[in-house]
């Protein structure tokens, strides 16, 4: 039983808007994860210097629609466990849970602020796209740190503010005009949207973003009950100020000064130089477009998790290549072989160019041998790790004598 409270609109409004859209189909989600491979990508994104496991108890806090299922089908051998403030969330969720038999999740109608009535730890906790919709942030994420398990992991999203500009523009123009989350009100303002000025900071995100095309979705950007987003050094006070410390964003090159265009300029050398959360707070103000904060963090009294490339370790760390990490070799500048990149970058700058003798180590990642064994240089796995071509395993060190 949850602790009674005032009822909350932003339940009120998923009960009506579910999101994301719902799916029913996860066949070709499954097959993506079948092999194992992303598994042990995953892991060591998260624990570079723990050994492989795929066993982990899990909660997805917020689970949405069908969130906690995915995690169900791609972790077979985890414990799930989902909880949303939205009873229409679960039952599209246990309607995935039953078809593809997910007998791995367990499904619970609950807000994050009341997750310890569970009375369970977790080894990974996933909060995407929740905790800037509570009314209070920090009460929610506290409650977490509490279910986190020592050495655990958790994996969140926040809303950023600069490139969600035109976002809060307009939410701003429907409260003026009392747009309500409701068919009608809903089909007019998508018709205003269709003739928005050019250069409304609103307009890339409509031309670029899948979700709008659905009204739950454009309900939910539009004209949510309650947002607010969090710049990089707010997203450090927040986690300092509930128990947590930061380990890395999911995708890093955005966020560091030797990656992309920055690298070759004169201000690249004057961030670098910056304590590391003045130089991701001073990516995000010169990128200007991101939309949202992915990252990893842990107990603040937990070990930190550090993978280093100025010591002696590096030697032995196993390099595994991430998913969309490619090496193309055509329309290249004079004297490069290949650009390295990731294809889940959305910032077409981040490309590390290679020379020969650096595609061939690149090629020889197999995730089995260490770096010493490939090549002893350590410059440039590093930048392979910063544009996240690769993750690391340091749970054996393997360092050669």
């Amino acid at each position: 039983m949850t602790t009674e409270r005032e009822p909350d609109p932003i339940a009120a409004f998923y009960e009506h808007h579910p999101y994301p859209p719902p799916i029913d189909d996860l066949d070709r989600y499954r097959r993506g994860w079948a092999d194992g491979r992303l598994r042990r990508i995953e892991h060591h994104r998260r624990w570079p210097s723990a050994p492989f496991r795929d066993d982990h108890s899990i909660l997805i806090a917020g689970c949405g629609t069908s969130q906690a299922a995915k995690y169900a089908a791609r972790y077979p051998n985890a414990r799930v466990t989902g909880i949303d403030a939205s009873a229409t969330s679960i039952e599209q969720t246990r309607r995935l849970a039953e078809r593809y038999r997910l007998d791995n999740l367990d499904l619970r109608l609950m807000a994050i602020e009341d997750v310890g009535q569970l009375d369970e730890s977790f080894d990974q906790v996933v909060c995407t796209g929740v905790l800037h919709h509570l009314a209070e942030p920090e009460v929610g994420l506290r409650a977490l740190r509490d279910v986190l398990a020592p050495q655990g992991a958790l994996d969140a999203m926040l809303y950023a503010p600069y490139g969600r500009t035109g976002v809060y523009m307009i939410q701003e123009y429907c409260r003026m005009l009392g747009v309500r989350p409701e068919p009608g009100d809903i089909d007019d303002l998508v018709a205003s949207l269709r003739e928005l000025p050019t250069g409304h900071p609103l307009g890339p995100l409509l031309r670029n973003t899948p979700d709008f095309a659905n009204d739950d979705a454009l309900a939910d950007a539009l004209l949510n009950p309650r947002d607010q987003a969090y710049s990089v050094p707010g997203v450090f006070a927040l986690l300092a100020g509930t128990g947590f410390q930061f380990d890395r964003w999911i995708r890093q090159a955005p966020y560091r000064p030797q990656c992309g265009v920055l690298g070759g300029l004169p201000h690249g050398e004057r961030i670098a130089v910056l304590p590391i959360e003045q130089q991701f707070a001073a990516l995000e103000l010169y990128r200007g477009t991101m939309v949202r904060h992915s990252f990893i963090a842990h107990r603040d009294d937990d070990p930190p998790t550090t993978i280093r490339f100025d010591g002696e370790a590096w030697g032995g760390y196993v390099p595994i290549r991430t998913a969309n990490s490619v090496a193309v070799q055509e329309r290249l500048p004079a004297g490069v072989a290949a650009a390295l990149l990731n294809r889940a970058h959305t910032y077409p700058d981040l490309i590390l160019f290679a020379t020969e003798e650096q595609q061939r180590r690149f090629e020889l990642i197999d995730g089995q041998r260490t770096i010493d064994e490939i090549a002893a240089d350590a410059a440039f796995f590093e930048r392979l790790w910063w544009h996240d071509l690769i993750v690391i395993d340091a749970s054996a060190q393997r360092c050669h004598e």
